[in-house]
């Protein structure tokens, strides 16, 4: 029988039951801004405020909430004087996320029938 993973491999997020990694992922990018967050971020840091702009004045509440889960993931870091940036582990997130872009243009496009 093959042993299961220990404990400290696990990345544990707020509200996701599964306990799967993928789920718990999903969980995470499900939440409202989190998206917007690192695809905001993938030119490099940003302030709290220019994050709240051009997250079109998202709530500082939620938008505090959602930095605080993703630096808690490992996905973005703040940086002393510069603001909040994704990390390395926050950049390779972000890759995965270019074929669906690709995608979702030819699609905004009638392209992707």
């Amino acid at each position: 029988m093959p042993k299961p993973p220990s404990t400290a491999s696990k990345r544990s997020v707020r509200g996701s039951r599964t306990g799967r990694p993928i789920m718990a992922l999903l969980d995470l990018l499900g939440r409202r801004w989190t998206l917007r967050i690192i695809w905001e971020l993938r030119g490099g840091a940003l302030t709290s405020r220019a994050l709240r702009t051009v997250c079109d004045q998202a709530s500082p509440t939620i938008l505090q909430t959602r930095l605080t889960e993703l630096r808690d993931a490992g996905f973005v870091e703040l940086v002393p004087g510069e603001g909040y940036a994704l990390t390395t582990l926050g950049r390779e997130l972000f890759e995965t996320f270019l074929p669906l872009h690709r995608f979702a243009e030819r699609w905004n496009k009638g392209e992707a029938n």
